[in-house]
């Protein structure tokens, strides 16, 4: 298979259902070590993106998650905006041109996404940010491409990857954003925004296994 406009709203919209249904628990990691408001940031957000998406279909891939990128700018709360809207803004650049995306397009398109958020956050591996179940994915994405895993297999492998590195963020203490005001009281406690990347990648596989 390949992904076109129909896999990425599907994405989208599988993305709005569990951020919904998952508001409350997102909310709850984040009361512990951030604002207790991610949950409902991320709920927010999408519903945002749902709506503008069917107001104003997009032509092409690219408008698609620039249009993304721009609403989550604009309407996601926290640090998650800026990071989540970069992530989609920068994976719009890796689809200029193209219709369909093979998977090797579908890895480049993460591997701009995640690269954007890196540089915008200033965050590594171990910092107990959302990197920590994005990096992990994006390597098990360029793993199974190079054994030439198809689309599905190669999601499939990120997801797992990302729910191992989310799960990874429990004892580690953080080092960047609100939570590393705690110290070592952030030792413990699972990352939001991890664990919202994980839901993102996980979207992602279950919207493209086909």
């Amino acid at each position: 298979m390949s992904v076109g406009k129909r896999e990425l709203l599907a994405w989208f919209e599988c993305l709005q259902r569990d951020y919904s249904e998952n508001r409350q628990w997102l909310t709850e990691l984040d009361s512990a070590i951030g604002d207790a408001d991610h949950g409902i940031n991320m709920d927010h957000g999408f519903a945002a993106v749902k709506s503008a998406l069917a107001d104003k279909p997009a032509p092409d891939l690219r408008t698609l998650l620039q249009t993304v990128a721009t609403v989550l700018i604009r309407t996601l709360g926290g640090a998650s905006g800026p990071l989540y809207g970069t992530f989609f803004l920068r994976a719009s650049a890796a689809c200029a041109g193209k219709d369909e995306l093979d998977a090797a397009a579908v890895v480049s398109l993460f591997q701009a996404g995640v690269d954007g958020v890196r540089q915008r956050g200033k965050a590594a591996h171990g910092d107990k940010t959302m990197l920590d179940a994005l990096e992990p994915a994006l390597a098990a994405m360029q793993e199974s491409l190079a054994r030439n895993g198809d689309i599905a297999a190669i999601l499939a492998a990120a997801a797992a990857a990302a729910e191992e590195g989310m799960r990874s963020t429990i004892p580690m203490q953080a080092r960047k954003g609100r939570a590393s005001y705690l110290g070592p009281r952030s030792i413990g406690h699972q990352d939001p925004g991890a664990t919202s990347s994980w839901l993102m990648i996980r979207a992602a596989a279950r919207s493209w296994s086909q």
